[in-house]
């Protein structure tokens, strides 16, 4: 077992102790005020000076023998609003408040990777920028990058993992290219006339057409949009009317728009406009569509993921765990690969014997702990590899 490998692994009671504390007393996006408090208090007794960003973001430097490059290693800190019903030992301690997609897990591993780094900052040829971010669940990254997390010192690189029960523990998942979905959200408003449903004739009928607005847009990504570029246009909400006998003045819809590729060209947000606007005049009415832009699409930069990829096949010890892989949910780290080169790893954390094959945002989401210690490993020796020969 080589010395890295052996020093995480002595590691790994710590390394869950953490998780643990951190699964018991989530805190939902720019709240994380003791998480932030905790993982200041790691680091500090580490030696790696902190600051505040973003108000709860917390941010370390790691001097290694160089100044340049910069790579930044990224964790996630906040907590989704579910009501845990897993009956955990350590179970959320906040009610309604559930860390419930990991995020304690990712914290919990770049702390006991900071730990391990600092122990070999002499063989880092470059200066490694910890940031634990705020608020990812609702685009806390952006927000970060404005008030300067890539800069100061500036950031060459970035790496970034999530611990993921869709795939089985032991396994990575990585590609090149595009591998989380941009997210848009939107609000459409049909407006007719009511009336009686025993005279549906003397009415503009809102319900009509926003059923054939939520069948019609369906042809938006198979007819419009190649189906080599994935799209997902999904309603998730439909509200309208005060009584069975009662046709409403007014229908709204509210959905989402998931790419997974630069869809600036293809524009599905408008189209969906266009067809909302043309639905609703087909059936005497009019409409209204607002939306705004949550996350980008999350692209893994080709170098950066073949770093990546040769790093998890060393700790994995098996190429054939390493599987191709991209999810259409999002994650603002999508922020980060966009202005630098970066790649982000899937780390199976599933399986059924353990409970833990539940999907994230799940009242009984858990993960296999027994994968930590490779998440610690991969982001430890993909970032000294870096250095050896820095990409990007």
């Amino acid at each position: 077992m080589d010395a890295i490998r052996q020093q995480i692994e002595e590691l790994e009671e710590e390394l869950i102790a953490l998780r643990r504390d951190f699964h018991a007393h989530p805190e939902v996006g720019f709240e994380e005020h003791r998480t932030a408090a905790a993982v200041e208090a790691y680091l500090g007794q580490l030696g790696i000076a902190t600051c505040r960003m973003t108000g709860t973001g917390v941010v370390g430097i790691i001097q290694g023998t160089q100044l340049e490059p910069v790579l930044m290693l990224r964790a996630d800190m906040d907590a989704l609003p579910v009501q845990e019903e897993t009956g955990l030992p350590y179970q959320s301690q906040n009610e309604g408040v559930m860390h419930a997609c990991a995020h304690d897990a990712h914290t919990a591993i770049l702390l006991v990777a900071a730990k391990v780094l600092m122990q070999h900052r002499e063989q880092l040829k470059g200066t490694i920028k910890l940031v634990f971010q705020p608020n990812e669940e609702n685009a806390g990254a952006l927000p970060m990058i404005d008030d300067g997390v890539l800069e100061n010192p500036k950031v060459n690189a970035a790496l970034g993992l999530h611990v993921w029960t869709p795939l089985k523990s032991g396994t990575v998942g990585l590609s090149s290219g595009g591998v989380m979905a941009g997210l848009d959200i939107f609000r459409i408003t049909i407006r007719g006339a009511g009336g009686h449903t025993g005279y549906p004739e003397t009415a503009r009928d809102p319900v009509i057409a926003a059923a054939d607005l939520i069948q019609t847009a369906q042809r938006i990504q198979t007819r419009e949009i190649s189906l080599m570029k994935p799209t997902v246009i999904m309603f998730g909400k439909i509200s309208g009317g005060t009584k069975a006998n009662i046709i409403p003045d007014t229908m709204t819809l509210e959905g989402s728009i998931r790419t997974l590729y630069d869809d600036r060209e293809d524009r599905p947000v408008e189209r969906l406009r266009r067809l909302a606007e043309q639905v609703a005049a087909t059936h005497g009415c009019t409409c209204e569509m607002t939306w705004f832009r949550e996350n980008i699409p999350l692209i893994n930069h080709p170098a950066m993921t073949r770093l990546m990829t040769e790093t998890a096949a060393r700790v994995m010890g098996d190429d054939a765990c390493i599987l191709p892989y991209a999810s259409m949910a999002s994650e603002d780290f999508s922020e980060f690969t966009a202005r630098v080169p970066g790649a982000f790893a899937f780390l199976g954390a599933g399986d059924e014997e353990k409970k833990t094959h539940y999907p994230h945002h799940h009242p009984k989401f858990d993960i296999d702990e027994s994968v930590l210690v490779k998440g610690v490993e991969l982001l430890v020796k993909a970032a000294t590899a870096y250095f050896e020969a820095p990409e990007g």
